[in-house]
């Protein structure tokens, strides 16, 4: 069987991580000196119903004081560290003497020290709390009298094609901190993949996309809502396609949602692990359409799902029958359109929980209890 990639965005010598480069909304949703194991969360609220006596000006006030500039330095002697990159970060909590800023994994990748410089123009340093270059975020700590301003979250599975949302951050460094850009959301989930030549970054991570203009140093700042509430960490750009051709306007930034799941497993743990079905898979997109009837005997009602490219041996999937060509299409009763979908719930669960999978075999629709395994790293 042959895949067409034509939905396949490969993002890497063509996009470039961006580091060193009537309802009440927008309030705080925590206590700012909570314990340090205390998890944050989002405002259940419909951010695309924004009030309309918020304004860009509004909403920015309500997060530049928690938006930094992340400095990444390498040591080059015993006592001798230089400035290797910049990039941006937003802080979200304080709890136990400190404050947490949330930024991107590559803008800290390789340091030997941080410092970040706040909105007020002080340069303090900070420490890692922990790091995931899957969805490529970290989370940082610096001393709360440092820093004692935060923002908080929005709820990014309310947003909607065509809202306003604004960057904050620091193209080309922190000569330009606090940096606003305006756009709009272009696309509220993508499926994109990024590498660069320290990491694995962003490996099928779901990101918002965007116009709002992102440029190296914007890593790890915020992109918010007209209520001031931070939907996504912005992550990347793309610059070129494939063949070349120029790109403007597309910018990608990870899910709020996403993030404080991130952040809070990696406050409690310092390191995200992750649950695995052990399947190699492609978008049902990808395959023709008389591929889909002749070889994967699809009935014409199905209309999304992955397809099992292979199974790997003794893994969860294999386990529970799933077998090659087979097409998943739900899991634990929630429709399975794309990759995207998939990975975003299985990432909900926990390595041992079980999960029901509903997926078409030789045309036969069927289901599996699958026990889920640890992710192995690539």
């Amino acid at each position: 069987m042959k895949t067409t990639l034509t939905n396949t965005m490969a993002i890497g010598a063509a996009a470039g991580l961006i580091g060193g480069g009537g309802v009440l909304v927008g309030q705080q949703i925590w206590d700012n000196y909570q314990s340090n194991n205390s998890p944050v969360r989002v405002k259940s609220v419909n951010s695309a119903k924004i009030p309309s006596g918020d304004t860009a000006t509004t909403a920015y006030n309500k997060v530049a004081n928690a938006v930094v500039s992340v400095l990444n330095f390498k040591q080059v002697s015993s006592n001798n560290f230089q400035e290797s990159s910049e990039g941006s970060g937003v802080a979200y909590k304080r709890a136990d003497g400190a404050t947490f800023i949330v930024t991107n994994n590559h803008v800290i990748s390789g340091a030997s020290k941080l410092q970040v410089i706040t909105h007020a123009g002080k340069t303090v340093n900070a420490t890692v709390v922990g790091s995931d270059a899957l969805t490529d975020l970290a989370v940082l700590k610096v001393n709360a009298a440092d820093l004692t301003d935060t923002a908080s979250f929005g709820d990014s599975s309310k947003i909607a094609v065509g809202q306003k949302v604004l960057a904050i951050g620091s193209p080309l460094g922190s000569e330009y901190a606090s940096t606003l850009t305006e756009g709009i959301i272009s696309a509220t989930k993508r499926l994109v993949s990024a590498a660069n030549d320290n990491s694995q970054t962003g490996i099928g991570s779901t990101v918002i996309q965007t116009d709002a203009a992102i440029n190296p140093g914007n890593s790890g700042g915020p992109l918010i809502n007209f209520a001031g509430q931070v939907i996504g960490i912005n992550s990347m750009k793309l610059s070129s396609s494939e063949s070349g051709a120029s790109v403007e306007g597309i910018g990608f930034a990870i899910p709020s949602d996403q993030v404080v799941d991130v952040v809070n497993k990696l406050v409690k743990d310092g390191k995200i692990t992750r649950p695995a079905l052990g399947i190699e898979m492609v978008n049902l997109s990808q395959i023709p359409g008389d591929e889909q009837t002749k070889t994967l005997k699809l009935p014409s009602s199905v209309s999304g799902g992955v397809v099992v490219m292979k199974v790997n041996d003794g893994s969860p999937a294999s386990r529970s029958g799933l077998a090659h060509y087979d097409v998943i299409v739900g899991i634990d009763g929630k429709q399975v359109l794309s990759e995207a979908d998939l990975r975003e719930n299985l990432y909900k669960h926990s390595v041992g929980d079980s999960v029901r999978i509903t997926y078409y075999h030789n045309g036969a629709k069927k289901t599996a209890t699958v026990k889920l395994n640890q992710e192995l790293k690539n």
